[in-house]
């Protein structure tokens, strides 16, 4: 049977690299699972801040994974935008994020279309239409759609 730590600061510290064990998290929410288990905000703060000040705990690295992690399952920039926002992160992190993907989003969309639709070009404006769609639903920007669209992909 494992020994747990007896102060609440150890063992505060042991759930945390438990999970960051497994992945990157963002400090909310790892702050969120470390609450819900139990553990004391005061305890929970303390051992967050020596994660981040030691370097084990890090939202420019959450940030820049998630988003690497997220472009490459083939989700757009508002869609990857949106989802960190909802991890906690802020906006300049975000946009560091982002920028550090250096991904050529017209090539990527156009790659998704070809996974999605087949190679030929879209016959009507109902093809069009669907695929313009789901580029939008994965994230796409309504103004990179118009100029993607205008350029006859």
């Amino acid at each position: 049977m494992k020994q747990r730590p007896q102060d609440p600061l150890q063992a505060v510290e042991a759930a945390a690299l438990r999970l960051l064990a497994r992945r990157e998290h963002a400090r909310a929410e790892l702050a969120r699972k470390l609450l819900a288990r139990g553990h004391a905000a005061e305890a929970v703060a303390a051992v967050l801040d020596r994660l981040e000040a030691e370097g084990s705990l890090s939202e420019a690295r959450f940030a820049e994974t998630y988003a690497r992690s997220r472009a490459e399952r083939g989700y757009g920039p508002l869609r990857i935008r949106q989802e960190l926002r909802r991890h906690g992160i802020d906006e300049a992190r975000i946009e560091a994020a982002l920028a550090a993907l250096e991904i050529d989003w017209a090539a990527r969309a156009r790659e998704l279309c070809r996974k999605r639709f087949g190679p030929e070009p879209p016959r009507d404006w109902k093809a069009r239409a669907r695929r313009l769609r789901y580029l939008q639903n994965r994230g796409f920007d309504p103004d990179f759609l118009r100029d993607f669209e205008a350029e006859g992909e």
